[in-house]
């Protein structure tokens, strides 16, 4: 099965939509710690649903782990490590922001740091930019940023048109100054993420070879890698939610204890705790399941797909403000912001998928055209 950056687009908005829509489970959790529901929704996300899906599709999982080397696994696992204390702060910059608001300036600085960041160190930013294809990408790129910039705008044209109490009726604990500060912190780190998964490609390698022996499709070769860099996120948030549990006295809580001294949580709804947040995690992870199939068919400028997942976040993260009424009460100038912003991120989508595409074609061309300088037929 060979590239095919069209279908990879498909795959990365499944996992835009799985990543926008990760933190509504939430909503049904009640009285329960943020550290709580935290730690168990990263438990699903981080260990189990890896673990589970990857040794599933992917034959003697421990043995290509084994099997690879040991600094990709380091590295792979020390950005996961990075990696997790971004996803903390973004986790806060939502709770302070909100979708509509939080995901748009965290994801700008992540796209590109985690876009452009890889090629630079591996050099073929030069390649990249000398070519066609190359050239049509960086355009995407810069549509999304743009995108992002617009998203941006619209979510401080909101926060200066509306009151404290219309703020906090949509985000309860709405905070723009905090809010701001701990989104760009966690969009720098978030980036990290790109970085693990280009570290772990060599396992990737391993993965696919192994794959093909056994007759199986390629496109799950990155799903041993994301074991590895989600056991370096865990580490990190298993660190600052246990200090939480026990600064706060909250594991209780996992037993039926209620984090606002009232009641216990008991029955039906303590299982509705563990339940919203089991199905938070696994939607977590279904992002990069789904990222890591699309990925396989970028081609060999995968470095992009890092450009369309953040875009595909954005784009449903908005359309979920939407539908969450987190835009309600705000003028025709700030709604046509937010429209202009989803037109300009389905464009780079299509953009950065178009520059894919024409990759392809390069380097399918590129034989074709040894064959004819030696006199043989070319094949169609």
């Amino acid at each position: 099965m060979g590239p095919n950056p069209f279908i990879g687009v498909v795959f990365h908005w499944i996992g835009g939509l799985a990543s926008a829509s990760c933190y509504l489970p939430f909503r049904g959790i009640r009285r329960w710690s943020w550290e709580i529901y935290w730690l168990l929704q990263g438990v699903f996300s981080w260990i189990i649903a890896p673990l589970f899906f990857a040794g599933l599709l992917v034959p003697d999982l421990f043995s290509v782990l084994h099997a690879a080397p040991a600094s990709s696994l380091f590295y792979a696992w020390f950005w996961g490590l990075l990696w997790g204390v971004g996803g903390l702060t973004f986790g806060l910059s939502v709770r302070y922001l909100g979708i509509a608001l939080g995901y748009p300036i965290a994801l700008g600085l992540c796209t590109a740091f985690g876009t452009l960041m890889p090629p630079i160190f591996s050099g073929q930013m030069g390649a990249i930019a000398h070519s066609t294809s190359g050239q049509v990408i960086l355009l995407g790129i810069g549509v999304c940023m743009a995108a992002i910039v617009v998203s941006g705008a619209a979510g401080k044209s909101k926060e200066s048109e509306l009151t404290a109490e219309e703020k906090q009726a949509t985000v309860e604990e709405f905070s723009y100054p905090k809010g701001l500060a701990v989104a760009i912190f966690a969009g720098i780190m978030s980036a990290c993420f790109a970085y693990g998964l280009a570290a772990g490609k060599p396992i990737a390698e391993i993965a696919r070879v192994r794959l093909a022996a056994n007759g199986r499709a390629d496109l799950w070769q990155n799903l041993p890698v994301l074991v590895v860099v989600l056991w370096g996120g865990f580490m990190t948030n298993f660190l600052w939610c246990a200090w939480l549990i026990v600064k706060n006295r909250s594991v209780a809580q996992y037993a039926g204890e209620a984090a606002d001294g009232g009641s216990p949580v008991q029955g039906r709804a303590l299982l509705m705790n563990y339940f919203m947040a089991a199905v938070a995690g696994v939607t977590w992870y279904f992002q990069f399941f789904f990222y890591s199939i699309g990925q396989t068919k970028m081609g060999k400028y995968d470095f992009s797909s890092w450009t369309l997942h953040m875009a595909s976040i954005i784009l449903f993260s908005t359309i979920w403000g939407i539908m969450l009424k987190e835009w309600r009460g705000t003028s025709s100038r700030t709604r046509w912001l937010v429209g202009f912003g989803i037109f300009l991120l389905i464009a780079s989508t299509v953009i950065v998928g178009y520059g894919n595409y024409l990759k392809v074609g390069e380097d399918s061309a590129k034989p074709v055209a040894t064959s004819f300088l030696r006199g043989t037929p070319a094949r169609y």
